[in-house]
């Protein structure tokens, strides 16, 4: 029983991203897990990061990107990882990373038994876009969602609990652990992903590993739930975009929601095109595609659909 808490802690720290730039320097840790905005919600202090490009223009409707990290991380980690930064100066449109709960480290809790819409942190992210849009010009109707890992799987949560908020999603390397049965909302998100089939952490292709206590899903077979849950024609097209990068997409969907799969040949843990991360402990990472540049194409190209 006294190792229980270390093996949680080992899966949470896989199924996040390495902890290796914190054990090296607790300054440069402080450093690097800087965040400018808190909120209270439901009754606990909330931590976000949010980064407005010098473009923005209060007279005009700006889109909101919202980008989760992995579990036992941090919202600047994310940032660095992911480069949404640099797209977002390049498109102007506002970022927000969120932190998830926990003692310094956080993580994103999703516990199936609880209300779904009553998640705590369901609950934080819907209060976080209403903080945003009573600062900043939000486009209400372009309120995108993406994530890491466990962030990816947050997306996942997010696209069945506040659909009526979030006009599309991405999850790259995501740590689904909750089944499709769990998500009562038919409504159909846009959805973009992108898995290695080098994953060691989360398979491509499913199965049981020691960091968690199920079975993950097939990726192939998640995305084809996503696409039946969207009303899209059964069989996709799949297209080579890059020696290691294949496309799938199914089209033909209700409300024009499409669902794009990127499968990264022998691709790790990792975020295809970010900043690349130790190789022996997460794979490689891709340089055939830039995840945020498809992730931004894709989002740009679909609004929130409200009836």
């Amino acid at each position: 029983m006294k190792r229980r808490p270390f093996v949680i802690g080992a899966i949470l720290v896989c199924l996040g991203l390495p902890l290796l730039l914190v054990l090296t320097d607790a300054a440069s840790f402080y450093v690097r897990t800087h965040i400018n905005g808190t909120i209270v919600s439901s009754g606990e202090k909330r931590e976000y990061l949010v980064y407005v490009p010098r473009s923005y223009d209060r007279a005009r409707p700006t889109p909101l990107v919202i980008s989760m990290h992995g579990a036992m991380n941090w919202p600047s980690f994310q940032m660095d990882l992911s480069r949404w930064n640099t797209v977002a100066d390049e498109n102007g449109f506002i970022l927000v990373y969120p932190a998830g709960t926990g003692a310094g480290l956080k993580t994103w809790f999703m516990n199936g038994s609880r209300t779904r819409a009553r998640m705590p942190d369901v609950v934080f992210i819907s209060e976080l876009i209403d903080t945003l849009q009573a600062t900043y010009n939000i486009d209400s109707t372009r309120i995108y969602a993406n994530g890491v890992s466990n962030g990816g799987g947050m997306a996942f949560v997010l696209s069945c609990t506040l659909s009526d908020r979030i006009a599309a999603i991405g999850a790259v390397a995501a740590a689904q652990l909750l089944p499709w049965s769990w998500c009562a909302d038919s409504r159909p998100v846009p959805m973009i992903a992108f898995h290695g089939t080098g994953d060691r952490i989360t398979p491509y292709n499913g199965g049981k590993v020691w960091i968690a206590p199920e079975p993950f899903p097939s990726v192939p077979v998640w995305t084809a739930n996503w696409a039946r849950r969207n009303q899209c024609k059964p069989i996709p097209i799949d297209t080579i975009v890059a020696p290691d990068v294949n496309r799938r997409e199914y089209t033909k969907c209700a409300d024009e929601a499409a669902v794009v799969l990127y499968t990264i040949n022998g691709g790790g843990h990792t975020w295809p095109g970010g900043t690349p991360l130790p190789e022996w402990l997460v794979g490689s990472t891709s340089r055939g595609i830039d995840a945020t540049r498809e992730m931004w194409a894709f989002f740009r190209e679909h609004r929130l659909v409200r009836k």
